[in-house]
């Protein structure tokens, strides 16, 4: 019964998840390279949660993120935090309409599918908290009535590194409201020479629209009823309980490393990353490698690392590269 269950569940991700592939390819007639960057993407619209993107400016996070507006026919809204930013700039705020003796609403650029809330470390902590309450509650209250965010509503929120000038270093309670945090490198040679030729034409390229909104929440339930094995949640655990438990996995040179571990909503965000990551891979169960692919994005804002681990210029990447060699893989 339960395999049967599996075939059930393959022939629906097969059939709903046709519109991926082309919403791929739309989205690299613009984008040149950064195929694991638009996975990722891809995987928080799917597994509804949002994106923390590092990365310093010119990389293409703004476009990238457009782009995808685009090609699923949503509403679009870019963000730009600066310092004197407040947070009913991005809520929304009652107006007095003098001719009726009353207030009206007027709704920020909060309501809409997808939200691009570029260096949202340029923001102070007030900002950061009114975007990561609309984020974690689905809901803005203005006035005394609170009004919901759409069903299809993913943030990408991009920060540059913390050693730049003029930002504010979002506080880790903060960070954890983040499904993934992804870091963004530079383009290859190769990919440099194609952005080149392709953005310094007459006309850049225009994406068509591939999907709607109804496509990608429906998508998404589906995404949410991928099988994962006994054994898969196991080894979830076990990888969570390493951040806090180094020495009970043969790793306690790391102990001295780490200050906080992973909390529980770590767990239940590897468990949904790595549904939306089978989901794009167009299978009905989850396997080791997804939560191995998928992992350190989730993974990597969720560890503290402790003083000593700054003296010796350990990072986060350093420990998580160190967990996934020491956890037994099912």
């Amino acid at each position: 019964m339960e395999q049967l269950g599996i075939k059930e569940i393959n022939k629906k991700v097969a059939e709903e998840s046709v519109f991926v592939a082309e919403l791929k390819r739309e989205l690299a007639r613009v984008i040149v390279g950064q195929e694991d960057i638009i996975d990722r993407i891809l995987t928080g619209l799917l597994a509804n949660g949002h994106i923390l993107l590092e990365g310093v400016p010119g990389l293409a996070k703004t476009l990238t993120i457009k782009t995808l507006a685009q090609c699923i026919d949503a509403d679009f809204s870019r963000i730009q935090f600066t310092p004197d930013l407040l947070p009913a700039d991005l809520t929304g705020t009652l107006i007095f309409n003098p001719k009726d003796s009353d207030f009206t609403v007027r709704k920020g650029p909060v309501f809409s599918n997808l939200i691009l809330a570029d260096e949202i470390n340029r923001a102070p902590a007030k900002v950061q908290s009114a975007l990561l309450e609309a984020m974690q509650e689905r809901n803005v209250t203005i006035g005394t009535h609170t009004y919901a965010l759409p069903d299809l509503f993913l943030v990408l929120a991009t920060q540059n590194p913390i050693e730049q000038e003029g930002t504010y270093p979002l506080p880790e309670a903060q960070v954890d409201r983040f499904m993934l945090k992804i870091k963004i490198g530079y383009p290859t040679k190769l990919e440099e020479k194609a952005i080149l030729e392709r953005m310094s034409g007459a006309a850049a390229p225009t994406p068509r629209k591939v999907a709607k909104p109804a496509q990608l929440v429906a998508a998404r339930q589906i995404a949410s009823e991928i099988y994962i094995d006994e054994k898969i949640k196991s080894y979830i655990v076990d990888l969570v309980f390493a951040t806090r438990e180094p020495a009970a996995y043969k790793l306690g040179a790391q102990k001295h490393l780490i200050a906080y571990g992973a909390s529980p909503r770590a767990t239940i965000a590897l468990a949904q990353a790595s549904k939306a990551y089978a989901f794009l891979g167009g299978r009905g169960y989850v396997t080791p490698e997804d939560v191995k692919s998928i992992g350190p994005d989730v993974l990597r804002h969720r560890i503290m690392v402790s003083y000593e681990a700054e003296a010796e210029n350990v990072t986060s990447e350093n420990i998580i590269q160190a967990l996934f060699d020491a956890v037994e893989v099912p």
